[in-house]
């Protein structure tokens, strides 16, 4: 089904990859605390289905879902939320963070492909413009210049990483409208939680908290802090929003605005912990942001009517 971008939608997608951002500088202050990456990611997912169950239930007793939007929830909550996380902190223990994220967002480069081979949708001049310049200024962004480490079998998990947030776009795009975003966003959570609490019980995820002190903004806060922030910031508020967004803008668009979540968790983390940016990352940011503006014109001049061919009346 074709969608037409629409303000409302713009808002949201920005909104999700805003609060998407947030997620690196709550984990960072709680793994320097001495949490693992994999205890983080579990709280946050298991505190955000929790916290969504009401709503969600209520939802449910008016409208349920036909079984194959069941199917699709089980998909989503195991590639989109559980499998993309777990490749991602396995990423970032074997690389540097901006490799691990450059990685991740190549995803967005697997959307366009899926849309070509499954509806024939060739990219347009201007879609194909947008991606490069937005992967430029992701790697100006992320500052990748400086020195990083590369392992082949880190790299493997960082294309792991994208092809879950590839299908993070793609699912949430192809949910029927039987599945309001926020059922879908509490059953992927539900799906996503006890995925990777099994992968922690066979030791296959490392689970360890610290309940210490965590520094945010320059000064030492509970560690209930970062802990909500990843819970309703990070997750509640970032996948209802997020798969809104996708509903109404496809999963193209809605994945290249998703490049929001690079610039935001850059902020947060100059913000929140003091880690400054300098002028090859804005100027990256400004790339990044351009590139997400070509796919919104194109998408426009993709759903504007053509004129009709003119009739010449006979002679």
């Amino acid at each position: 089904m074709r969608r037409s971008p629409s303000n409302a939608g713009l808002a949201l997608g920005v909104l999700s990859g805003t609060t998407f951002g947030t997620a690196g500088a709550f984990a960072s202050s709680l793994i320097s605390a001495g949490w693992t990456p994999g205890a983080a990611v579990v709280t946050r997912v298991g505190i955000a289905a929790l916290v969504l169950t009401t709503p969600a239930l209520v939802q449910l007793r008016r409208q349920r879902p036909a079984w194959a939007s069941m199917r699709l929830l089980l998909v989503y909550g195991v590639v989109a939320v559980a499998a993309a996380q777990f490749c991602y902190f396995n990423a970032v223990s074997r690389l540097s963070v901006g490799v691990a994220l450059l990685l991740e967002y190549s995803g967005i480069l697997l959307v366009v492909a899926w849309g070509w081979i499954r509806q024939g949708r060739r990219p347009r001049l201007l879609t194909a413009v947008a991606g490069a310049a937005a992967l430029a200024g992701l790697v100006l962004v992320l500052d990748l210049a400086g020195a990083h480490r590369v392992d082949f079998i880190g790299v493997l998990w960082g294309l792991g990483a994208a092809v879950g947030l590839a299908a993070y776009f793609i699912l949430a795009a192809h949910a029927d409208d039987g599945v309001p975003p926020l059922v879908m966003a509490w059953g992927g959570l539900v799906v996503g939680a006890v995925t990777l609490a099994i992968a922690g019980a066979v030791h296959v995820l490392p689970l360890h908290a610290a309940f210490v002190d965590v520094i945010l903004l320059a000064r030492p806060v509970s560690w209930l802090v970062p802990v909500l922030g990843l819970s309703l910031v990070a997750a509640v508020v970032a996948y209802v929003s997020g798969i809104a967004a996708v509903r109404l803008l496809g999963s193209k668009l809605a994945s290249f605005l998703g490049l929001c979540e690079v610039l935001a968790a850059v902020g947060f983390a100059w913000l929140l912990l003091g880690q400054r940016l300098n002028p090859v990352q804005l100027a990256g940011g400004v790339l990044v942001v351009a590139g997400i503006a070509l796919v919104r014109l194109d998408e426009m001049a993709e759903a504007a009517p053509r004129s009709p061919e003119p009739v010449l009346a006979p002679l």
